[in-house]
């Protein structure tokens, strides 16, 4: 036992660090987002990123001699090329011309408890009473941040209807994730459905070829930034980490992920959401640890595999729904 220690001690702190390492580089998209975005519209902004991570993602896979996903998997990786990639970008960059990066980040994170519900619509995964009680939680501090966003202007309410418009987006290209990851692998996966999305994203081309001709270097440069790491990079580490530890512990590493998008827009933006805006999106981070806490629930009902059973852990403890799990 003690020989075999040493070098799971030395996984497990890889590990940790790969996990790190994708949480800082989802965060740093939300703040990279609002920068690039003055210069970008949402819809070439999003072009641009799904190219570049297309680009550095299918070279990964000839460097690894990924082949092309099995058919069963190509449902999946459409729907979630189309509306994760696609969609989920362009609405993201959206709401970010209208919104700071720390509002957008604690709207966007009520995607997990999405995910949880729609698990429990579309696979069947039934829905426990804690997944209700979180849901209303995390909606009643997405009001509360659209409320004290009112004060901005229509301006600011829609940049959080878009923000939620992205969680729900997100929410339903991980749930097409999870069925075609019994097929493809997490790189074939995330390669084919970046490029999906970049196609889908086309009709932008001409805004895009148009935008970058007069940007700023700065701003081109923030856009193949967020194709190359928090889209490509992050979710290589993503993966590496979750092969190396539980489902549960690295979706509960996403909870840090406002909190440092609001240190890094107060260091590089000079942004900070108001304290009545942070108070709604911690009660929509909190809807989301009540979603996905067992332990008042074991405590109910410590002798009951009758209720154990009917109550299914939450999608976002997937291992093959987490390793897309993205807020960016």
């Amino acid at each position: 036992m003690q020989q075999g220690s040493a070098p799971r001690a030395g996984v497990d702190r890889l590990a940790v660090a790969a996990a790190a390492v994708t949480v800082v580089l989802w965060a740093s998209a939300f703040v990279s987002i609002r920068s690039a975005g003055a210069e970008y519209g949402p819809g070439a902004l999003a072009l641009g990123r799904l190219l570049s991570g297309t680009v550095v993602l299918a070279a990964i896979c000839l460097v690894r001699r990924e082949g092309l996903p099995p058919k069963g998997a190509w449902p999946g990786i459409v729907a979630a090329g189309v509306l994760w990639f696609g969609a989920y970008m362009v609405a993201l960059n959206w709401g970010e011309r209208l919104v700071d990066a720390g509002t957008a980040s604690l709207v966007v994170n009520i995607g997990p408890i999405l995910i949880a519900l729609l698990g429990g619509w579309l696979l069947k995964e039934g829905f426990a009473p804690r997944l209700l009680a979180g849901m209303a939680v995390s909606f009643a501090g997405a009001a509360i941040v659209g409320l004290s966003m009112s004060g901005g202007g229509g301006s600011s309410i829609g940049g959080v209807l878009l923000c939620l418009v992205a969680a729900v987006t997100y929410a339903f290209g991980v749930v097409s994730q999870k069925p075609a990851l019994r097929h493809a692998t997490p790189l074939q996966f995330t390669t084919w459905a970046c490029a999906i999305g970049a196609v889908a994203c086309l009709p932008f081309a001409p805004q895009l070829v148009s935008q970058a001709a007069g940007a700023p270097a700065g701003a081109t440069l923030n856009m193949v930034y967020l194709g190359v790491f928090p889209t490509a990079l992050a979710f290589t580490t993503w993966g590496y980490a979750l092969a190396r530890t539980s489902a549960g512990k690295m979706g509960a590493t996403t909870y840090a992920v406002p909190a440092l998008v609001v240190t890094m827009s107060w260091l590089f933006l000079d942004e900070v959401p108001g304290l009545i805006t942070l108070g709604g999106g911690v009660l929509c981070l909190a809807g989301v640890a009540v979603s996905r806490s067992t332990r008042g629930l074991r405590r109910a009902r410590p002798a009951s595999p009758v209720a154990a059973a009917a109550d299914p852990p939450a999608p976002a403890s997937d291992p093959r729904l987490i390793d897309a799990h993205t807020h960016d």
